[in-house]
């Protein structure tokens, strides 16, 4: 049997520490719009999405984390591969929803909140475009933001919030605000990061709630060894770290990269490819 992920709790439901991203399952490559039409090509039928996600579960790998309203596919993938397994894949979601101060916008939040809880997330996280734009950092607060995790816990999920402001963890401590558990964008290139990494890691480090980071590897800018190491080693053992992954070949790198960041051990990387394999910083 493989080794398995060690896991965490998040409103009291065991989650895997490591969570399946989904931008590079869905087409969000933050790269090109090149990239986004390789992804959307590859994964554009149900069916392609079993072998990644089988490949997660494989390893103790069972939380994945996508707009799911925004993915239908996706959707009847989890579903068909825990038919098919025989586990249950913990569904994160990060739903996006018009979030204007009247009646009518209310009922369409709501509506987009009930369809998460339809399409069996347990987790759900409004999604940063909609949270910041709530946010005033004059007053230090999160505007009507109890509302919508009131919307959540009515639906049945566990509530938290998305942010790629820092500010945002800040304030849903400081406020209490009804979260279990917060997103914040953490890698060491400090890409998308809108302040300093060690400020970052220093909000994630004093949460009263477990951290999902996410984008660990800047979206590609840095090598999975770069990224993960680095994300494993600098917070707590509560809080997760989100991957994207494009083939079950990645998958397999990941989870070993991280295994032995957790366990504080070099991991076996496959040797640089190139087409000078004599050279002598290749041979061992």
């Amino acid at each position: 049997m493989e080794q398995q992920f060690p896991r965490t709790t998040v409103g009291g439901i065991s989650v895997s520490r490591m969570i399946m991203g989904s931008n590079w399952l869905l087409g969000w490559s933050h790269t090109s719009q090149a990239a986004d039409k390789l992804i959307c090509d590859r994964y554009n039928e149900s069916q392609k999405f079993h072998p990644m996600l089988e490949a997660w579960l494989r390893h103790g790998v069972d939380t994945i984390m996508a707009p799911f309203n925004f993915a239908p596919k996706l959707v009847q993938a989890v579903h068909e591969v825990e038919d098919k397994t025989g586990k249950q894949i913990i569904m994160v979601d990060t739903p996006i929803f018009n979030v204007d101060d009247c009646a009518a916008a209310r009922q369409e939040a709501e509506k987009a909140i009930q369809q998460c809880a339809a399409n069996g997330s347990k987790i759900c996280l409004i999604h940063h475009g909609c949270c910041e734009e709530l946010v005033n950092k004059n007053k230090r607060t999160i505007e009507r933001f109890d509302d919508y995790t009131k919307m959540i816990r009515d639906a049945g999920m566990i509530p938290g919030t998305s942010g790629h402001m820092p500010e945002v963890v800040l304030f849903c401590d400081q406020n209490g605000y009804d979260v279990e558990t917060y997103i914040q964008i953490y890698n060491p290139m400090g890409f998308m990061m809108q302040i300093e990494i060690e400020t970052v890691a220093t909000i994630i480090n004093n949460a009263k709630k477990p951290v999902m980071t996410i984008k660990p590897m800047a979206a590609g800018r840095c090598t999975p060894f770069v990224g993960l190491t680095f994300a494993w080693n600098t917070i707590r053992a509560c809080d997760m770290v989100t991957v994207g992954a494009h083939t079950p070949e990645e998958v397999e790198e990941d989870i070993a990269i991280s295994l032995a960041a957790i366990e504080h051990r070099m991991p076996k990387l496959g040797q640089r490819g190139s087409p000078a394999e004599n050279q002598a910083v290749l041979n061992k």
